[in-house]
């Protein structure tokens, strides 16, 4: 079973947490991953580019110059796509990028991310309940000290919404994001080099990751 290092901001004996074999000994799915890391940004894709049709561009009404006579091009509106402030054609509309991924399939995706930090000794488990105020500092030299052998960024700190000191401790330092264990998703944990999760995050995070039991409705 898979070890990690609990990180206090108080002195303190050293201590490791045993960590869930299913949630952080699970092999690495790549198409499972490069699947729902492809869901996740597809989400976040915000889709509100447009652009106008001839219908929609100003214009129009009388025909340019007659049809015959004058030694140009036939022309009946100026807000036609080869004029110059015409409408565009097969341009963007708004639109959603999203698209399913299957429950089992994100959770043996999310086992890979999180199996990935416990194989290679990047994932610490925090004791948030040390961090009774926001202190910037303490945070730092938290990090400092766990990550003195190889300089491990960018951090990831994955909390509760009660650990709110330790939250507002960690969010002002660079190349370290803060997150709820609800809204970790497998891009957040693959792109980052190392992992810090609170007691009750861990938690959280192996209960979203456990595979689902049969004759559930999962």
């Amino acid at each position: 079973m898979p070890d990690a290092p609990i990180l206090s901001a108080q002195s303190g004996a050293a201590k490791t947490a045993k960590l869930d074999e299913t949630a952080f000994g699970a092999s690495f799915a790549e198409p499972l991953v490069h699947q729902s890391v492809r869901a996740e940004q597809a989400a976040r894709r915000r889709g509100t580019a447009a652009t106008k049709t001839r219908g929609l561009v100003s214009g129009g009404g009388a025909k340019p110059w007659r049809q015959k006579g004058t030694g140009r091009a036939r022309a009946g509106s100026n807000r036609s796509p080869v004029w110059t402030g015409g409408g565009t054609v097969f341009g963007p509309q708004p639109r959603s990028y999203t698209f399913k991924v299957n429950r089992k399939e994100q959770r043996a995706a999310l086992r890979s991310a999180l199996s990935l930090h416990a194989g290679r000794g990047s994932i610490a488990v925090l004791d948030a309940s040390s961090f009774t105020e926001p202190k910037t500092r303490q945070a730092a030299d938290l990090l400092d000290d766990w990550r003195a052998p190889a300089k491990l960024l960018p951090a990831l700190v994955v909390l509760m919404p009660e650990e709110s000191s330790a939250a507002l401790s960690f969010r002002n330092l660079d190349r370290v994001a803060v997150l709820s264990a609800e809204n970790v998703g497998v891009a957040d944990l693959l792109g980052a080099a190392s992992l810090l999760v609170s007691e009750p995050a861990l938690e959280a995070l192996t209960a979203r990751s456990a595979k689902p039991r049969r004759g559930g409705g999962d």
